[in-house]
């Protein structure tokens, strides 16, 4: 047999190796084989008589031989056999059929052909069905079918493998699993995740030509002195963003969504089953080599193609907010005249919640621990964001940070309400959600009151800044006085004073010298505590009257 291993196929040596156990199973039932145990272990005893060589040290004289005999290492026939006859029912077992099993590397190639036949089968199929797959998506995401299929082969595959050997072959048999999930993953998940139209731009961009008649038009209006012209640029301005922000085209369509969503409860799927995989692996192969079979870089593999997919569905939220970020950094909060509803971005915002969450919900049915981390990766970015355009809105009027005080409470509550907007039923977020949502718009709430402040001089300025804001640091100290409008000459000297008390308070001072020394500087602000209390006091009761 070993010289015409190339006239076998798979066929021949499966047919060859069941009329083989077939006869073994034959024999036991036959005959008991009595004769053959006491061969075997005669056999055994002979093998334990004296050696004749004279250079062997006796028994328990080398200081070496503990050592020697742990790191010998048992060859993998001995081990075999030794694991087989504990498994025998009758000696006549595996008796013949044990011949085979170097030659069963011709069952593993024809699997890893026949595997190979079957991803190149299911890449066509999903090719074939195309935007009916997407629409099919769009009333239940499910996982595609052909995962459910290769593990469906695999299992059979496996339990061929187990009747013929244990060992090493069931080893190779590992080896083409690993390959053909990889194969799975890389060519059927992520491969059919959707490009998007304009991924490299998520704002719009208006021609040269209209974009400066905006701008000619808008300085002409603002050249206007009466009260009600600037009134006018506030509406006409946000009658402009509105317009750019409608012109703007979704990375994403609805059928996109929905693939997205089938990748990712696939990958979900695909994930669950490889653990499940990788405990009967072990379970069927020789409890020697168990520790040799490991599935992990697969199931990280498609761990990663659930990152992917959570990361594309962010993105594509945040593209849709971004307009009206854009849209609340370029209006002139400096001229803003009076506190009213919230403002036309934050509507604009609460609007595309209204319209993704409820639809990536339900795509999303079975898999719920997966649509939370996606509404906390995206409440988490939102907010980074939300604050750095906070930064860029410059300067900022006492009535204008009051305005976007009232916005930025109405966009956290809209946060709040983010993973059951749009359900009949309301279920209560998670607590590290809710957590994650209060303190990343606390933090943009406290900004603006520090905007708001007031005090008379800077050193209770930098003292009510360290108040509200512990964990800020001197470049973020600054980008709030541009904000609030101090000018440069000025900023040095409250960035001094900053530092100064942040070392202060870092190596546990009295600080009672160093107060006296910063209130002697009577650069301040021109409106006094009181004043400015009293304001944020209204502010916060007209929030409670429109909640």
């Amino acid at each position: 047999m070993a010289k015409r291993v190339n006239e076998i196929d798979v066929k021949l040596l499966l047919f060859t190796l069941q009329k083989t156990t077939q006869f073994e199973e034959l024999l036991s039932r036959r005959f008991t084989g009595s004769s053959m145990e006491d061969l075997i272990s005669s056999e055994t005893s002979s093998k334990k008589t004296e050696s004749t060589n004279p250079f062997e040290e006796p028994h328990g004289k080398n200081p070496f031989e503990e050592d020697e005999e742990a790191e010998k290492p048992i060859p993998s026939t001995q081990t075999q056999l030794t694991t087989t006859e504990s498994l025998m029912v009758s000696p006549f077992h595996g008796l013949i059929s044990r011949c085979f099993e170097s030659h069963l590397n011709i069952f593993v190639d024809s699997q890893d052909k026949n595997l190979a036949e079957l991803i190149d089968r299911f890449v066509a199929d999903l090719k074939i069905q195309g935007s009916s797959l997407a629409q099919a998506e769009i009333e239940g995401c499910c996982v595609l079918p052909s995962c459910a299929d290769l593990f469906v082969f695999y299992k059979k595959c496996l339990l061929q493998c187990a009747q013929l050997s244990t060992g090493q072959p069931m080893l190779s048999l590992t080896s083409v699993f690993k390959k053909y999930l990889r194969e799975y993953a890389t060519r059927l998940l992520q491969s059919n995740l959707p490009r998007s139209n304009n991924a490299s731009s998520i704002t719009p961009v208006l021609p040269m030509s209209m974009s400066s008649l905006t701008k000619d038009f808008t300085r002409e209006l603002r050249d206007l002195s009466s009260g009600g012209a600037a009134g006018l640029i506030q509406n006409f301005q946000s009658l402009l963003k509105e317009g750019d922000m409608s012109s703007t085209s979704p990375k994403y369509n609805k059928d996109d969504i929905a693939r997205i969503c089938t990748i990712l409860t696939t990958a979900e799927y695909c994930l669950e089953t490889t653990q499940q995989l990788e405990g009967k692996l072990k379970e069927k192969v020789q409890p020697a080599l168990a520790d040799k079979v490991d599935l992990g870089s697969e199931q990280d593999l498609f761990g990663s193609v659930i990152s992917q997919c959570i990361q594309l569905l962010v993105a594509d939220l945040e593209g849709a907010c971004e307009p009206a970020l854009i849209t609340m950094a370029k209006t002139a909060w400096q001229t803003w005249e009076s506190v009213g509803d919230q403002s036309q971005y934050v509507t604009l915002m609460t609007s595309q919640f209204k319209h993704y969450i409820p639809f990536i919900r339900d795509c999303l049915t079975s898999s719920r621990k997966y649509f939370t981390q996606f509404c906390m990766r995206f409440v988490n970015a939102f907010m980074a964001r939300f604050v750095q355009q906070l930064y860029k809105c410059k300067p900022v009027g006492v009535v204008g940070a009051e305005q976007l005080l009232l916005d930025t409470h109405m966009l956290k509550t809209a946060l709040l309400d983010l993973p059951s907007v749009g359900s009949q039923v309301a279920r209560k977020p998670p607590a590290s959600y809710s957590k994650m949502v209060v303190k990343g718009m606390t933090r943009a709430e406290m900004i603006l009151k520090v905007v708001m402040d007031a005090s008379d001089t800077n050193a209770k300025y930098v003292a009510h800044y360290m108040r509200l804001l512990p964990e800020s640091d001197p470049s973020e100290f600054q980008k709030i006085l541009d904000m609030k409008g101090v000018r440069r000459s000025e900023q040095q000297i409250l960035v001094e004073i900053y530092r100064s008390q942040q070392t202060n308070q870092g190596n546990k001072e009295d600080s009672s010298g160093f107060t006296s020394v910063a209130t002697s500087n009577t650069q301040g602000l021109p409106l006094s505590p009181d004043h400015e209390s009293s304001r944020i006091k209204k502010l916060e009761k007209l929030i409670k009257r429109r909640l």
